[in-house]
């Protein structure tokens, strides 16, 4: 078979005397043998359950330490090619019944031959995860095989969609090659990442911590912001993966109506100090069903999103007001930045909803570098090579209105709502600075303060200042937002960047 062979007969051929087979039990009183964890794995990824799987037959060559009578055709991964949504994609699933799913040189070997052909092809590149770590046995020549991903993730990326699916452990060198991608799907309850697992911990750092605790998925959607997306089952992450690859290759899909019916003034209150939940202003434009929330327990005060806008596919970035008003902190401007950049590397316009009260102040974020951490954002804002659309909801202040994809760092069509106010600060804020030797003398201080906040607002904040200099294009009406986002799309079609403008490195 040239080491080339079909799904449909790999899993009876791979299984050999004495190999654990999942779920066995289950087919006593059948002839139909069950699909190996690989096989299922990749029929649930590509179309039909169809894909070729090329070096079924290649194993380790390695002797010592026992591993002469440890081989196994394929060495634990399997490496095939097929087609999501009627796009190519090339995928490796490794297997955990062989050592763990450990990485040898030959199993390392298989999943660079795979990469080099997604790099030839242009196609998306999905890593199905699930190993115990480097192959000890095999020493140096299994840090050799990392070394050899990471180069082709790295050489990879901006170039062709790189994403990783963790089914199962994911431990020492093998984390870095997900980090490197683009997206990271973790598939509750098994999938785990860590750099040292908890045994190293308990005798280095005298940590007695369990695996879930140290490097399971609630840990690595919520704390470290490591992982895009979180899914219930194995089921569930790979038809998330194939809705990512959907955004990334398939531009255009039938228009649907937007996903909350409920009226704009219903959600956003003119109370400017009130919150509300962005996400719901987000279907309202969006069609319905088509929204992903990427890192969505992860820097709750900004939200990301894969949207589709009248069957285009567009990235979101919104302040969400519900969680610090909206505020832009360190995680918050990280995990925009990549995202601003993800879009921009795979030619994805980006819809940016302004409601931004500045950037969150205090000695945590100073000395946790909040300068270089927000210019992330500015810089990828300023990088981005697509079409950026930005509606100023309620409010844009102080250098988080610049950051915000502001006309000043290349905006294309930036539009605001009636009510907005754009500012260096709030009024309180800017009286208190203006005025302050004024109000101390003043006989009614608290009136004199009204007074003089409400002047402010209107000569300083009002959008009108901003879009008579041409900065805000348009000040439009809440319910003709969905309307305007779906025309400048379209006008913005044809000035969407080609693959390859910049690399997608982790932020």
């Amino acid at each position: 078979m040239n080491g080339i062979r079909t799904h449909e007969s790999s899993a009876s051929e791979r299984r050999g005397a004495g190999d654990a087979v999942e779920g066995a039990d289950e087919v006593v009183h059948s002839s139909v043998q069950p699909l190996s964890p690989p096989a299922r794995r990749l029929s649930a990824l590509f179309d039909g359950g169809h894909y070729e799987e090329l070096d079924a037959l290649v194993h380790h060559q390695a002797s010592r330490w026992g591993m002469a009578a440890k081989r196994f055709d394929g060495d634990g991964v399997s490496i095939a090619t097929g087609r999501v949504h009627g796009q190519p994609v090339v995928a490796f699933a490794q297997d955990r019944r062989f050592m763990g799913g450990s990485l040898g040189e030959a199993h390392a070997r298989k999943i660079c031959k795979a990469m080099d052909l997604a790099e030839r092809l242009g196609a998306p590149m999905i890593g199905l995860l699930d190993s115990g770590g480097a192959r000890i046995q095999e020493g140096v020549a299994a840090l050799a095989g990392y070394g050899e991903i990471f180069r082709r993730n790295v050489r990879m990326s901006g170039r062709v969609p790189q994403i990783s699916v963790v089914l199962g452990p994911c431990a020492g060198g093998a984390v870095y090659s997900p980090a490197i991608t683009d997206f990271i799907v973790l598939s509750r309850p098994d999938a785990l990442m860590f750099v040292t697992g908890p045994k190293v911990v308990k005798q280095v750092m005298f940590e007695d911590i369990d695996a879930s605790t140290l490097g399971g998925a609630a840990v690595h959607a919520a704390l470290s912001g490591v992982a895009h997306l979180i899914e219930a089952d194995e089921a569930a992450a790979m038809a998330r993966t194939r809705d990512l690859i959907g955004f990334l290759r398939v531009t255009r899909a039938p228009s649907e109506e937007p996903g909350d019916d409920a009226p704009f003034e219903e959600i956003v209150s003119a109370n400017h100090r009130r919150a509300y939940d962005v996400r719901r202003i987000i279907r309202k434009l969006a069609d319905r069903g088509t929204v992903i929330e990427i890192q969505a327990d992860y820097a709750k005060n900004i939200v990301v999103a894969l949207a589709r806008i009248e069957g285009r596919a567009v990235g979101i970035v919104a302040n969400q007001p519900k969680e610090r008003a909206g505020v832009l902190d360190i995680d918050a401007s990280r995990k925009a930045a990549r995202f601003v950049r993800t879009m921009s590397v795979f030619g994805i316009p980006i819809v940016t909803l302004v409601d931004v009260p500045g950037f969150m102040p205090g000695s945590k974020q100073e000395h946790g570098g909040v300068i270089v951490h927000g210019a992330k954002l500015l810089y990828a804002y300023c990088e981005a090579r697509v079409p950026r659309i930005t509606v100023v909801l309620r409010k844009a202040f102080g250098g988080a209105y610049i950051v915000m994809s502001s006309k000043h760092v290349g905006c294309d069509v930036n539009l605001a709502w009636p009510g907005a106010q754009v500012s260096v600060m709030g009024a309180e804020g800017a009286v208190e600075v203006l005025h302050g030797k004024e109000l101390q003398a003043a006989a009614d201080p608290k009136a004199r303060f009204d007074d003089l906040c409400a002047r402010y607002r209107e000569e300083y904040m009002s959008v009108r200042v901003a879009a008579e200099r041409g900065w805000i294009d348009e000040v439009i009406e809440p319910s003709d937002t969905r309307r305007k986002l779906a025309h400048y799309l379209s006008m913005l079609e044809s000035a969407g960047a080609s693959a390859g403008t910049h690399g997608n490195i982790p932020l």
